[in-house]
């Protein structure tokens, strides 16, 4: 049995600080063969620099995946390239810099691919169509890997559990990120794939998807842009717990996972 662990979108310092204080931890108590974690907002709540990544993998992060705000911190495209155990969404142009996907090798030698598409409904980044790319990546790749983790950062749900049942069966889990909020539908699918819509973030949950109140607010009542500052307060750790069967291939449970910590930074 393998357990693969996937927390959800880290929101600026205090995210980050709370999962490298306890990354440890919580790999000795969930016993994870494997930790990912989308880190796309850990850079003061948009994108993420080369030190910070760095810092999740000396934390013990297996592997960092990215959405729509992979390019937000100046200089990224220049350095994602030269970054190891990361990697940008998979349906962006070809022209874009960084890895597409990452082939994770547990100490029995099982092979865990991962990969990010980023959805298209309402969403702005430009991309191909999710669904294609993700059936080629898993076609293309045939062979590298024994079970396949693929992420979708998006906003519809519809357009998740589409893209959830799409891959039913031929991958081990399809788990959903970028709205910030946990959704209580995990499941099995009917062929065997693990699946969540959205696994909710890792960072200060006493605001709005992470940013202070009053900021968000004020932008909805009257509509004014202005500076989102990252909230403080309660801080949390979201994720999900699955296991995967190596004999009957496929995923046999799926569990939220949530740590929670009364602090403000």
């Amino acid at each position: 049995m393998k357990k693969i662990l996937f927390l959800g979108d880290v929101v600026g310092s205090a995210g980050r600080k709370f999962i490298f204080e306890k990354l440890a931890e919580i790999r000795a108590g969930t016993q994870a063969d494997f930790i990912i974690i989308n880190a796309e907002n850990a850079a003061a709540g948009s994108g993420i620099n080369a030190s910070i990544t760095r810092d999740f993998i000396a934390a013990g992060t297996d592997a960092v995946t990215l959405g729509d705000h992979v390019w937000d911190q100046r200089g990224f495209e220049t350095d994602l390239p030269k970054l190891e155990k990361i990697c940008r969404p998979a349906n962006l142009p070809e022209e874009n810099p960084g890895a597409t996907h990452l082939i994770l090798t547990a100490p029995d030698g099982f092979r865990l691919l991962v990969f990010t598409v980023l959805a298209q409904t309402f969403m702005n980044p430009k991309t191909s169509c999710p669904f294609r790319c993700a059936e080629k990546k898993l076609s293309e790749l045939a062979g590298t890997y024994d079970a396949a983790l693929v992420e979708i950062h998006g906003e519809a749900t519809s357009e998740k559990i589409a893209f959830g049942r799409f891959l039913d069966g031929r991958a081990a889990a399809v788990v959903g990120t970028h709205t910030h909020v946990v959704t209580a539908d995990e499941c099995i699918l009917p062929a065997g794939t693990a699946y969540q819509t959205d696994v909710g973030m890792c960072g200060p949950h006493s605001g709005v998807i992470g940013r202070e109140t009053q900021a968000v607010l004020g932008r909805f009542l009257d509509g004014r842009p202005r500076r989102f500052e990252i909230a403080e307060g309660e801080v949390q750790i979201n994720g999900c717990l699955i296991s995967y069967d190596e004999t009957q291939r496929r995923a046999v449970a799926i569990e939220r996972f949530r740590l929670d910590r009364e602090v403000v930074f």
